[in-house]
């Protein structure tokens, strides 16, 4: 489990860097242009190509929001049942030493032996709560993280395009 865990993490990590360092900031350049309508041309696929750039930045922070706001909401629930869990197991270790200390003097050999036996089992049971519920927790986080850096490659796409279009344009004659 600590392998699985230890694996989610670092895979969490390197897509969340990938995503940081994915987004590349890219320069237009245009051929040099001869005839006024060629350039017009090419002023149209520019003003084009920036238009589909913000389209495609809007949709992509809008995503990356979503995706965080995913993650937040499963990171506040792993928190909300890892209080549970340790609640229980509290009230179980509560219930245990209470009836230790009702038992009779001679059975309270038998009965701080049972009571040792359901606060293990208690611990045990919150534990797992515990790690179920950042292991959810977790996939959450990655997947949000990957949600953002496929939303990245799509702007990258979309910046490609638009810059191959004004080259294009640029080319005609």
């Amino acid at each position: 489990m600590n392998k699985l865990l230890a694996t989610l993490i670092a895979g969490f990590v390197a897509t969340s860097a990938y995503a940081q360092t994915a987004t590349t900031t890219t320069t237009t350049t245009t051929a040099p242009v001869t005839t006024t309508a060629n350039t017009e041309a090419v002023v149209k696929a520019e003003a084009r190509a920036e238009a589909d750039v913000a389209k495609a930045e809007a949709k992509e922070m809008k995503t990356a929001a979503k995706a965080d706001e995913k993650a937040a909401k499963a990171v506040a629930d792993a928190q909300e049942k890892k209080a549970k869990a340790h609640a229980k197991a509290v009230k179980a270790h509560a219930n245990a030493a209470e009836k230790v200390s009702k038992a009779d003097p001679e059975d309270r050999a038998k009965a701080l032996a049972k009571a040792e036996e359901k606060v293990s089992e208690a611990n045990l049971k919150a534990e797992k709560t515990m790690i179920k519920a950042d292991e959810k927790a977790l996939k959450q986080q990655v997947d949000a993280a990957a949600d953002k850096a496929q939303a990245a490659a799509k702007t990258e796409q979309v910046r490609a395009e638009a810059m191959a279009d004004v080259h294009k344009a640029a080319a005609k004659k």
